[in-house]
């Protein structure tokens, strides 16, 4: 019988849940920490179900509960895992090409474990096993749960095909079980990770290539990006993964940073059918009124240019709009490394710090002539006039982005390849669409 994971300090609250969102168990053979490409996939899909308020479970052979976040919950069945021994040795006589006698008494108890477990959830997910030959009594109990109308809204995640690998071919052979591998059920939505396996499914199938569903796989911005925390939520709050260009002005609420032209500039770049973000780390100073009366004459000008979308002040995003909000440099970093531009217009400028950071984390300057522009930067940094033409710098900055095929990707990664952008786009449909068991 499986095991169990009790969610300490969870349960009410998982209930709750249920009432609202559909049920979902993701099952393969192993899940993390097992490591292995299908089992970081299922790690990330775990992490957006969460994220996004779904009630999920894992249920895998092997695993540990710890290596999920707390909300999920784990199931552990031993004979799920291709390696458990049982499992290996009929594996061992299927690549023969003899079918042992237990497969079916195994597939049996399989078929009976599993229809008490997961005829619960209004969703099932699962992994390579209508695909993969590593544990085929488990591919022939999960059919017999179908033909029986225990499983409910069953999507196949085909990462791989043994019946099209020239490495999986000696291994298989015709009749059953083998043939599972290749039979298409019309209960059963199938998903592959590109184009390249939607082809090959079809082709194995003899089906329209449009009934196999493409989902790509997805990054995790704010694990490659290193966020904080407070950043991440910050950047959240601001949109900034979906906008087509974010300037960053790593700079206070002064007159000496023209910020007066940064709002042109963005009023000129929206004009283009732009979906751009200035986004402005510093706070004026809450007890100077001359700062203040400065910050609030900017807020006007930003109404009459109708940019209050694309120009984001950090002192009024913070979680409470109310209240002015601040941020230290970790928060900063994290904006610098999620910006596209750093864009500084200053009519004067010490030295000009952000030159070296953006320096160090790759992003492209532009700015007027500073100290650290002139001596340091050079012929690296696109320089501006502070009094220049507000759409003429807006072309300049967009000749620069575009003329980029590393900004060109960054975007469309961003936009469409993130995990939560996957999963509300490609995924929740999967799950909506099913019947509430």
């Amino acid at each position: 019988m499986p095991n169990r994971r009790a969610v300490s300090g969870s349960a009410s609250q998982n209930e709750r849940r249920v009432t609202d969102k559909h049920r979902t168990a993701i099952v393969h053979y192993a899940a993390p920490p097992v490591v292995g490409g299908v089992e970081g996939v299922i790690e990330a899909h775990v992490r957006t179900f969460v994220q996004a308020g779904y009630p999920v479970t894992v249920v895998a052979g092997r695993g540990d509960e710890d290596a999920l976040p707390p909300e999920a919950e784990f199931l552990r069945i031993p004979r799920i895992d291709s390696q458990h021994p049982e499992i290996a040795q009929i594996t061992q006589q299927l690549e023969e090409g003899k079918v042992p006698p237990s497969l079916d008494e195994v597939a049996d108890d399989l078929a009976e474990t599993l229809e008490s477990v997961l005829g619960r959830f209004d969703t099932l997910i699962v992994h390579n096993i209508f695909t993969k030959r590593f544990n085929l009594p488990l591919t022939v109990a999960l059919f017999r749960l179908l033909d029986e109308a225990v499983l409910h809204n069953c999507i196949a995640w085909c990462h791989d095909i043994g019946w099209t690998s020239e490495h999986s071919l000696p291994n298989l052979h015709r009749g059953y079980p083998w043939d599972l591998l290749r039979t298409q059920r019309e209960d059963v939505t199938y998903v592959v990770v590109s184009e390249h396996r939607q082809r090959a499914l079809a082709e194995l199938f003899s089906c329209p290539a449009q009934e196999i569903r493409v989902i790509y796989n997805g990054v995790d911005p704010a694990l490659l990006l290193g966020l904080t925390e407070e950043g991440h939520s910050l950047i959240d709050r601001l949109d900034l993964l979906k906008s087509d260009l974010t300037l960053l002005m790593p700079v206070r609420v002064t007159q000496a940073k023209n910020i007066e032209l940064a709002l042109r500039v963005v009023a000129a770049l929206k004009a283009q059918r732009q979906g751009v973000r200035l986004v402005l780390t510093g706070p004026p100073d809450p007890h100077d009124e001359q700062s203040m009366a400065y910050f609030r004459e900017l807020q006007a000008l930003r109404r009459e240019l109708d940019v209050e979308e694309e120009m984001r002040f950090v002192f009024e995003s913070g979680p409470d709009a109310e209240e002015g909000f601040t941020v230290g440099m970790p928060v900063v970093a994290d904006l610098f490394r999620t910006s596209d531009v750093i864009f500084m217009p200053s009519h004067r400028e010490g030295f000009g710090m952000p030159i070296l950071e953006a320096g160090l984390v790759g992003k492209p300057i532009v700015c007027t002539e500073m100290p650290a522009a002139q001596e340091i930067g050079g012929e690296d940094v696109t320089t501006i006039h502070p009094e220049g033409d507000p759409e003429q710098i807006a072309e300049h900055i967009l000749s620069l982005v575009e003329a980029s095929p590393v900004h060109r990707l960054r975007r469309r990664v961003r936009q469409n390849h993130t995990w939560g952008a996957i999963f509300e786009r490609d995924i929740e449909p999967l799950l909506e669409g099913a019947k509430p068991v």
